[in-house]
């Protein structure tokens, strides 16, 4: 069962991109985690996150366990003149940090 993913890649030529990539054998959850992916001090059209998954529901269930599984998670972004360059304004970077 392989899902879609979760957002489009609307960004094309990102200046930053992560992309990583795990399978398992078996994975259980004992408890549903809480994720969220944020960018702090940019603003939604200037990244985009989201995750293909094969044998792994959206939403997992606690104590259940999943088989030969596989998620990717893509993360990019665009730096946009001054405003998003990390080390030029130093409030915006505190503020960043204070919000991680």
């Amino acid at each position: 069962m392989k899902q879609p993913k979760e957002h489009p890649e609307t960004l094309k030529r990102p200046d930053v991109e992560l992309t990583a990539e795990v399978k398992s054998r078996w994975l259980r959850f004992e408890k549903v985690p809480e994720t969220e992916t944020r960018f702090p001090g940019y603003t939604e059209d200037q990244s985009v996150s989201g995750t293909e998954r094969e044998n792994l529901p959206r939403e997992v269930e606690d104590d259940v366990t999943y088989h030969d599984s596989r998620i990717r998670l893509r993360s990019a972004g665009s730096l946009v003149g001054d405003e998003s360059i990390p080390g030029k304004d130093r409030k915006r970077d505190r503020e960043a940090e204070a919000q991680a």
